[in-house]
């Protein structure tokens, strides 16, 4: 098949994921940079507790979205084809949800505030706008995507990235670290106020029923992003709990990295993910095992190819970019997580892409929460015997196991729904 004949066939994905891309430049891209900016303009100490405190926050933030922006995306992309008028409603339905967990999510931070490192709990205060302004943003992420409309989401959040970076920039150089956490608060408030803009297509009914059915899919989500954060984000407070400030801003460096690496799949998921709702609402699904098990391979060798650059390059690339920071500690970090490189490029895509718009959700549920239960207790044990990279053999068995059980769960499922058919 030729280039130009290969184009027009898949022009749809390839234009809407080139669109997601500039659309994770102006978004993600933007965190990133606010995250390395902050690692090149604070001490090593301070971009510590600049990352512990974010990961206290973004803890909340799971709890104030809890799902609800994943199950929108879903069924706007559902409505969209069966009920127009349901469409309507979505929207504002969905911000009541979070606007009330917000409410509660907040209260209970304060109460916390003070359990946590007491020298930096005030700090946490700048940034308590992020657990309504977060899960907001994502909500419209969620609207824009599921209505396919990549190109303008892409629009929006690039220009509101280009336009915040010279004020993040003044902020994180005269005000340090007050600077770097008030500057995500100011990202993520110019954006929410440019996708409301975007988007007018809202109609203020309440509708008991509409939401009773998105929180009955967000609960599923929300308990699955529950324990995400279990084997993920979890890592810093624990360090932070056992004085690791230092080497937290460390471990956030290779986790940035880490996340830049896979974006590739992760922005393909969100494209494929509007098309795989379609088919299953309309019973569209012949050969998507054999479409998963391909698209899988393909992402597995790239991923490989990618693990095996950076094992090549990462030294140089600390030595240039990083030499504020301890080179021999990062490398520790990095090298054992590039094992999980090529698995998770295929694994992203499919849990994006495949089992949550599916409606298969429960399986990421079931799994993650207790992959992230053991993720935690290994943390506590690890970091006992091994110090501050136990926490880093932790992440490598609770992600492994993670990722094989969820897998091997949606296969087994999905020739189950295939054998009913027939």
């Amino acid at each position: 098949m030729t280039i130009s004949r290969y184009y027009f066939r898949h022009k749809t994905f390839i234009c809407n994921f080139a669109w997601q891309v500039l659309q994770v430049f102006g978004k993600q891209g933007m965190t990133f940079l606010i995250f390395f900016l902050s690692a090149k303009l604070l001490s090593p100490y301070d971009f510590g507790v600049y990352s512990y405190i974010l990961g206290v926050v973004y803890l909340f933030v799971v709890f104030s979205d809890f799902g609800i922006s994943s199950a929108t995306s879903k069924y706007v992309t559902e409505y969209n084809l069966l009920d127009k008028k349901k469409l309507e409603k979505v929207l504002f339905n969905a911000i009541l949800v979070i606007m009330v967990l917000g409410v509660i999510t907040f209260g209970t931070l304060m109460y916390f505030k003070k359990y946590l490192l007491v020298e930096v709990s005030d700090y946490t205060l700048c940034v308590l706008p992020l657990l309504f302004l977060i899960p907001l943003t994502s909500l419209y992420d969620g609207v824009y995507r599921g209505l396919k409309q990549f190109k303008k989401l892409s629009l929006i959040t690039t220009m509101v990235g280009l336009c915040c970076l010279a004020p993040i920039f003044l902020l994180i150089e005269n005000f340090s670290l007050f600077g770097a956490l008030i500057s995500q608060v100011l990202f993520y408030m110019v954006l929410m106020i440019a996708l409301i803009a975007g988007y007018r297509n809202v109609k203020i009914k309440y509708d008991f029923q509409l939401i009773k059915t998105l929180l009955s899919y967000s609960l599923l989500i929300g308990v699955a992003n529950v324990g995400y954060f279990l084997y993920t984000k979890i890592d810093i407070i624990i360090l932070g709990n056992y004085g690791f400030i230092t080497e937290i801003g460390h471990y956030e460096i290779i986790n940035k990295i880490f996340a830049i690496l896979i974006m590739p799949a992760m922005i393909m998921a969100t494209v494929v993910a509007p098309n795989t709702t379609e088919r299953f609402v309309l019973n569209k699904r012949k050969n998507i095992s054999k479409k998963i098990f391909k698209e899988s391979l393909i992402l597995f060798i790239v991923g490989l190819g990618i693990a095996t650059l950076v094992y090549c390059f990462h030294q140089l690339f600390f030595r240039i970019f990083l030499i504020e920071y301890d080179a021999l500690l990062m490398s520790q970090i990095l090298i054992p997580l590039l094992f999980l490189i090529p698995i998770r490029y295929f694994s992203s895509y499919i849990n994006i892409g495949y089992i949550t718009p599916s409606g298969f959700v429960k399986i990421l549920t079931v799994t993650t929460l207790f992959y992230g239960v053991l993720n935690a207790v290994l943390d506590l044990v690890l970091i006992e015997k091994y110090g501050f990279i136990g926490v880093i053999y932790a992440t490598l068995i609770s992600q492994a196991l993670l990722i094989m059980t969820t897998l091997t769960m949606f296969i087994i499922s999905i020739s189950k729904k295939n054998e009913k058919r027939k």
